[in-house]
């Protein structure tokens, strides 16, 4: 029997974590969502081994009381904590750092507020900060787990050899907050390294994860990706499914071992992005 926390939860990879991790019924998985009268889709699981708690990664004191909820029910321990939760913006993705139409948008897409989801939230705040805030209120009880297993989802994007390669130039600040919270992934193993713990950055790949048909934009940029992607990937034919995806994910996280720790790798378990 093993315990998983998944942030972001609701739709999407974190979804499909869930969904896999959950069929296993020794398993005691936990969903994080922000809204949990949204998550019909962990609902219609109707699993008992699938427990879900409401807790945006931005709200620290919801972070606290889930990680308090999860301890009632494991006894004060997890094993695994996959940081899945992340944001990327969409009204201006396709904007290079030059093209931007003035400096204070370029700013607010690094730094500052964007409306998301009827609500404020921030990027580097989300694909960054909340992260350490994350493993730092489940360290206690990853601690105490037999795994030690801390995944956060990270990018190819977030590459510089590939971003170089591709000339690929779109998507800048999702691409700089994957690359900040690939360091943070690092400087974690550094620490806990001795403990026995293993920290990985781990690309998912490119999924399809959309839940409507994409918009002329969307494929524009597919388009403008593909040709970027198979200057080094010639024979990619597009994106996997979120069932696949997840599914070689899980196989590189139950082969990571001690020796992995600090790693940023995809899904193959190498530096094989797509």
């Amino acid at each position: 029997m093993s315990s998983y926390v998944i942030t972001g939860a609701a739709r999407g990879l974190g979804f499909e974590f869930v969904n896999q991790l959950s069929s296993e019924s020794s398993n005691k998985v936990f969903a994080l969502v922000r809204n949990k009268a949204t998550a019909t889709n962990l609902d219609n699981l109707n699993r008992p081994n699938v427990y879900v708690f409401e807790a945006d990664i931005t709200d620290n004191a919801a972070l606290k009381v889930a990680a308090e909820e999860v301890s009632k029910v494991t006894g004060g321990s997890l094993d695994y904590l996959i940081n899945n939760a992340a944001f990327i913006e969409y009204d201006r993705r396709r904007n290079t750092l030059d093209s931007y139409p003035s400096e204070e948008l370029l700013s607010q897409d690094l730094i500052d507020s964007v409306n998301f989801c009827f609500k404020d939230i921030y990027k580097f705040k989300i694909n960054v900060v909340a992260v350490a805030h994350t493993i730092n209120f489940f360290l206690p009880l990853l601690k105490k787990g037999q795994a030690k297993k801390i995944i956060t989802l990270s990018s190819g994007l977030g590459d510089i050899d590939l971003t170089v390669s591709t000339e690929y130039k779109e998507s800048s600040p999702y691409s700089i907050s994957k690359a900040a919270v690939n360091m943070v992934v690092a400087k974690y193993a550094a620490q806990y390294k001795a403990d026995g713990f293993v920290f990985l950055a781990l690309s998912p790949g490119v999924v399809n994860t959309a839940i409507k048909p994409p918009t002329a934009d969307d494929l524009a940029e597919f388009q403008e990706l593909a040709a970027s992607v198979k200057k080094i990937y010639p024979d990619w034919t597009g994106p996997l499914t979120p069932e696949t995806s997840v599914k070689m994910q899980l196989d590189v996280i139950r082969k990571a071992t001690v020796a992995d720790t600090g790693a940023f790798i995809s899904h193959k378990g190498n530096k094989e992005w797509l």
